[in-house]
C-alpha cells in the first residue's frame, strides 16, 4: 500500500465538473489500495479575483488581512473536493493549512514552511480516509494565517510528502510534463521521461513555469520523487529525481527563455573598494532580486556596471539607482526593457567542452547579438534583444538535437 501525495493546480479544479473529475481520479488510486493526501489550489482565477476585491477597498491592503482573504480560495476547493469524494462513497476529510499543522514564518504573502506536524493527518489516514489539504497556506507562531506566495501549493505538497515520508509526490497541472523547450515556441519539443533536481531548479529559476522553485528545493533536500503530469490525460509525465550517471550523458536537457528581464547600466562608476556594496545594499534592502551582474575593466579609475532585474521591479530599481548614482558620482544611468534571457541547461556540461562555443555560434549564425553572459556548472544564459527570443530558442533547440524524431527527420 503506497502513500501518495497529489497536488492539483487551479486549472485542474477550475469548475465543478473538473473537481468531480479530480475526485474520480483520486478514488481510482484508492481502489488500487493506495493512501492519498490531496493538495488543492484555489479554482482558476479566484486568487486574482480576491486580490481585486481587496484593492477595491484600498490600494495597499494590510498584509495580514490580505493573507486571510487569499487563503479562502483554497478553502472553497478542498471543501468542494471532499463533498465530491463523499458523494462517490469515499470518506474524505478536508483540512486548512492551520488544521494540517503547516507551520511557517511570519512573512505575509511569501511565508516559508518551517515544520509540518503530521499527527492529525496520520490519524485520518489510519481510518482509511482521503485527506484533502488546502495548498498555499499555513500558520505562524502567533497563530496568524499566512500564504506561501505564487505556486505555493507545489511547496505544500512536497513539504507534506517529505514530512510523511510518502512514496511519491505527483504534481498535476495543465501540461503533460517537463519539455525540452516551451511547446508553444518549439512545436516538436520533446517531453522528458526524467530530469534531475539540479536541472529542474535551473530551469525553474530561468523562467520555466512547470514547478515552483521552493518545491524543488524541498524535494531535493528530502529526496522526494516528483512526478509532473497532466490532470487531463492518463499519460505518464516527467519524473524529477536525484542525479544518476545516465543523465550525465545528455549534454543539454532543455532550452528556456524569460522575457521578464530588464537591464540597468551605471556609466562611469568610480572604481574603488566598497562601491559595489553602496550600489547593491539599498537594492537588496528594497527586496529587489538582482540576476546577472557584469562590470567592465577599469579605465582611468572608472568602470561601467550592468545588472538585470525583473521588468516588474524595473521602474522601482531605476529610481533607486539614479539616486545612488548621484551619491557616488557616477556619470549617468541607462535602462533597457527590450531584452530577454535565453538559457540552456544540462548535467552533461560538467564533463563536456565546447558547449558555450556551440551556443554562441548558433546565435551568431542567426545574427543574434549577445549583450551579457552568465554561467554555472550546468547552465549558460545569454541576454539578447527581446524580439529574437523565439528564434533563439528554436535555433538552440535544433542545434543541440533536443527535438523529437519528427523534427530530426
Amino acid at each position: 500500500m503506497a502513500l501518495i501525495v497529489q497536488k492539483y493546480g487551479g486549472t485542474s479544479v477550475g469548475s465543478i465538473e473538473k473537481i468531480k473529475k479530480v475526485a474520480e481520479r483520486v478514488t481510482q488510486y484508492c481502489e488500487r489500495g493506495n493512501r492519498l493526501i490531496v493538495v488543492l489550489s484555489a479554482m482558476a482565477g479566484q486568487t486574482d479575483s480576491l486580490i481585486s476585491l481587496a484593492k477595491e477597498i484600498t490600494e495597499t491592503p494590510d498584509p495580514r488581512e490580505l493573507d486571510v482573504l487569499m487563503a479562502s480560495g483554497e478553502q472553497v476547493s478542498v471543501s468542494l473536493f471532499a463533498m465530491a469524494a463523499k458523494s462517490m462513497g469515499y470518506d474524505c476529510r478536508s483540512f486548512l493549512g492551520f488544521q494540517a499543522a503547516i507551520y511557517t514564518d511570519h512573512i505575509y504573502g511569501k511565508a516559508r514552511i518551517r515544520q509540518v506536524d503530521t499527527k492529525r493527518i496520520l490519524r485520518e489516514l489510519e481510518k482509511n480516509k482521503i485527506v484533502a489539504v488546502a495548498g498555499f497556506q499555513g500558520i505562524d507562531e502567533r497563530n496568524n494565517i499566512t500564504t506561501l506566495g505564487r505556486g505555493g501549493s507545489d511547496t505544500t505538497a512536497v513539504a507534506l510528502a517529505a514530512a510523511l515520508k510518502a512514496d511519491l509526490c505527483e504534481i498535476f497541472t495543465d501540461v503533460e510534463g517537463v519539455f525540452s523547450a516551451d511547446p508553444n515556441i518549439c512545436t516538436h519539443a520533446r517531453k522528458l521521461d526524467q530530469i534531475s533536481y539540479e536541472e529542474m531548479l535551473e530551469l525553474a529559476s530561468l523562467g520555466a513555469k512547470v514547478l515552483e522553485i521552493r518545491s524543488i528545493e524541498f524535494a531535493k533536500k528530502f529526496n522526494v520523487p516528483l512526478h509532473v503530469r497532466s490532470s487531463f490525460t492518463k499519460s505518464e509525465g516527467t519524473m524529477v529525481v536525484a542525479e544518476n550517471r545516465e543523465m550525465e550523458k545528455i549534454l543539454v536537457s532543455g532550452v528556456v527563455s524569460d522575457k521578464n528581464e530588464a537591464r540597468i547600466t551605471i556609466v562611469k562608476v568610480p572604481d574603488r573598494p566598497g562601491i559595489a556594496f553602496k550600489i547593491f545594499d539599498p537594492v537588496f534592502e528594497a527586496e529587489i532580486v538582482v540576476d546577472m551582474i557584469v562590470q567592465n575593466t577599469s579605465a582611468e579609475g572608472l568602470t561601467d556596471l550592468t545588472f538585470t532585474v525583473t521588468k516588474t521591479d524595473f521602474q522601482k530599481t531605476l529610481t533607486l539607482i539614479n539616486k545612488i548614482a548621484k551619491e557616488i558620482g557616477a556619470e549617468k544611468v541607462l535602462g533597457d526593457q527590450d531584452i530577454a534571457k535565453v538559457s540552456i541547461v544540462g548535467l552533461g556540461m560538467r564533463n563536456h567542452a565546447g558547449v558555450a562555443s556551440k551556443m554562441f555560434e548558433t546565435l551568431a549564425r542567426e545574427n543574434i547579438n549577445i549583450s551579457m553572459i552568465s554561467t554555472s556548472e550546468i547552465k549558460i544564459s545569454c541576454i539578447i534583444e527581446e524580439k529574437y527570443t523565439e528564434l533563439a530558442v528554436r535555433a538552440l533547440h535544433e542545434a543541440f538535437g533536443l527535438g523529437n524524431e519528427k523534427e530530426k527527420n
